[in-house]
Formats: structure tokens, C-alpha cells, sequence
């Protein structure tokens, strides 16, 4: 099936029902993608910090403890995962 734009919401998803056991692995990739964010300890001039990377990898912040760095994330309307 060819999307048009009319097909698409404001977000670019498509407007139709799509079944989920045939996802391609694309589509599965990306699956909540926008909407979370990992925290993940990291070194940082000599001290712990805690870097928000985005559900791909892509680096997003650094913060100086974890509770600031999930309350980063959440303030930014995404849900925050620790990677240990």
C-alpha cells in the first residue's frame, strides 16, 4: 500500500490500524522512539555524571546526579529508563 500525506497524522504516523505481528524491523526500531530516553552513567572530567541518551543512542544531555537526569527526562513529556 502507497502512503500519501493524507495518510499520515500530524506526527507522520500512519492513520491506519497496523497489525503488530507483522511489524517490519523498521517499524519495530522505531517503536516508541521519541518517547524515551535512557540514563546511563558515564565519566566526566574526573567524576560520575549521568548522560540521557535518546532510545537510538543519540547523546541528549549530561546531568550531575541521576535524579536530575530523570527529571529532565520526564519533564520533557518522555519515559526514562536506567541502563546499569
Amino acid at each position: 500500500m502507497d502512503m500519501t500525506a493524507t495518510d499520515l497524522d500530524a506526527d507522520g504516523i500512519s492513520k491506519e490500524a497496523i497489525d503488530i505481528r507483522n511489524l517490519t524491523q523498521a517499524q519495530l526500531m522505531q517503536l516508541g522512539m521519541s518517547q524515551l530516553a535512557y540514563v546511563k552513567p558515564v565519566w566526566m572530567d574526573g567524576e560520575t555524571a549521568f548522560a540521557i541518551f535518546a532510545a537510538d543512542g543519540s547523546p541528549m544531555a549530561v546531568a550531575a546526579d541521576c535524579e536530575l537526569a530523570v527529571a529532565a527526562i520526564i519533564q520533557h513529556e518522555m519515559v526514562a529508563a536506567s541502563v546499569h
